[in-house]
């Protein structure tokens, strides 16, 4: 298969990524993108736009037009391969990353929200994140260092690999499990890091 290069884009288009990208922090109304181009009207804004998430060099948020990423020079695939962490041990360095992914699956880019070289996967383990999450259900996960109050995350803790939400109070963060059978604990201070935020849950059951 022949990759897709930029300079294949109709000019529109490469001049549309570009103010798309440049504005990114404060992103323009369809009405000033259109000004900006010189086009006839909106829609053929919205056409231009619609060719570029087709070919892969742009992703929205389908219920914000002004949440969106401009991905890598080079389109996502149709398909990336993600590596998949088991959560019964830790890499040399206390990372979950650094150990050997126990698969790769094929996950189709569409469903991940974002730049599929920021995902990663974990298998859950044990009934801690039940109901949401459970034992056996594969977890897409989206690199991070840091996340806010309330989010699900994968983290490590005294060395451990586990799945908790995050509750931040004052300058403590508490682990906390959504089966009210787990109490929740205190994050170690001097070892817990944040691997990335919980974006999506594939259930064991659909995919056994």
């Amino acid at each position: 298969m022949v990759k897709r290069k930029r300079d294949q884009l109709h000019e529109t288009q490469q001049r549309l990524l570009e103010l798309l990208k440049q504005n990114i922090d404060d992103p323009l109304t369809i009405r000033e993108l259109q000004e900006e181009l010189g086009l006839s009207s909106p829609s053929v804004v919205q056409h231009h736009i619609l060719q570029l998430e087709n070919k892969g060099y742009l992703r929205r948020n389908p219920s914000n037009p002004k949440d969106y990423q401009v991905l890598a020079d080079s389109p996502d695939k149709p398909v990336a391969y993600i590596n998949l962490y088991g959560l019964a041990q830790c890499g040399p360095k206390g990372s979950l990353l650094d150990g050997d992914p126990i698969d790769r699956v094929p996950v189709s880019t569409k469903l991940l929200g974002f730049p599929s070289e920021s995902a990663f996967m974990v298998k859950a383990k044990g009934d801690s994140m039940e109901p949401r999450i459970k034992d056996g259900d594969l977890i897409i996960v989206k690199k991070t260092p840091t996340a806010d109050s309330g989010e699900v995350v994968v983290c490590v803790n005294n060395g451990e690999a586990m799945i908790k939400m995050l509750q931040k109070e004052d300058r403590r963060i508490f682990l906390v499990s959504l089966n009210n059978k787990y109490a929740p604990f205190t994050a170690d201070e001097d070892d817990f890091h944040i691997e990335g935020a919980v974006r999506a849950i594939m259930s064991h059951s659909l995919i056994a």
